[in-house]
């Protein structure tokens, strides 16, 4: 059931994408240009009708699974399982000292020239 209603969730979102997308904006947007049979201003009327229908299947969609998604969460919290604690983290032990070698000294001060 719930794969049933993310799927059709999932398309209803790029269903809305796409008819937002095509709807003339003040600049144009993607539903620009292409004269038809159907006038301009009705076009617009149907995808501003078809856009509120998508986004409220979006939104019914979207509490159909919320709802799917708190009967199987469990019913109980984690703080009121009786004699239950925190986990504590794993202590990172402490770095052994390290020792440097002596410097040595007869290294030279500057590389030696090039011929």
């Amino acid at each position: 059931m719930e794969n049933i209603i993310l799927t059709v969730h999932l398309i209803l979102a790029l269903l809305l994408i796409g008819v937002v997308l095509l709807q003339r904006s003040e600049g144009g947007g993607l539903g620009m240009g292409g004269g038809g049979v159907v006038s301009g201003r009705a076009a617009a009327n149907a995808l501003s009708r078809l856009t509120w229908i998508f986004a409220i299947a979006f939104i019914a969609t979207s509490l159909a699974l919320t709802v799917v998604a708190a009967r199987k969460a469990s019913t109980g919290s984690v703080v009121d399982l009786p004699g239950a604690e925190a986990p504590l983290a794993p202590l990172v032990p402490a770095l052994p000292e390290v020792e440097l070698p002596p410097a040595p000294t007869d290294a030279p001060l500057a590389p030696p020239p090039v011929e």
